[in-house]
């Protein structure tokens, strides 16, 4: 059973400078995961049902106007989890509208969190490699629209892989 996921992807040049860091500070799995801000967590979807969650994708894009995102700064959810990611100073509320849209019908998923938009920097490493992932992007900053969000597919060689883009509005 196919794995998907969706996902705002971000744009280069700061995909690749966050993937290379994530990589940088030990963070494994960071060569098979684009950078991005998780819409709907990995979810196994039965291939029959999969018709169905592009036609839902593409129907919950329509609905949901474009907007800007600002990432800056760092946080962490530790102790609950090992995390430490880049935050989001503006764009929370665009991320929780288009989550909402995307997490209805064939994607409607019980979250283990309460969703909090954020793009991953060091993920289930030791509270060293933790500490210093939330020191040295203290400063990180940019910034960028965002019209269009992504389906992720898994593969267990290539890691997540794009299927479609949807456009929003």
């Amino acid at each position: 059973m196919p794995t998907i996921g969706v996902a705002i992807a971000i744009p280069e040049p700061w995909a690749t400078e966050l993937q290379d860091y994530r990589t940088s500070v030990g963070d494994t799995t960071a060569t098979q995961i684009p950078t991005h801000i998780t819409l709907v967590p990995p979810t196994e979807v039965p291939d029959p049902e999969l018709g169905a969650v592009t036609s839902h994708l593409t129907k919950a894009a329509a609905t949901v106007s474009p907007f800007d995102i600002h990432l800056r700064g760092t946080g962490t959810f530790r102790p609950v989890s090992p995390v430490v990611f880049v935050t989001l100073a503006e764009g929370i509320s665009g991320c929780e509208v288009l989550a909402g849209a995307v997490r209805q019908g064939p994607l409607e998923v019980d979250l283990r969190f309460p969703y909090h938009p954020h793009v991953t920097i060091a993920h289930h490493l030791d509270d060293q490699a933790l500490d210093r992932a939330f020191a040295e992007l203290a400063d990180f900053e940019c910034r960028f629209g965002v019209d269009a969000f992504s389906l992720y597919v898994h593969d267990a060689d290539a890691g997540w892989q794009v299927t479609d883009h949807y456009e929003l509005g």
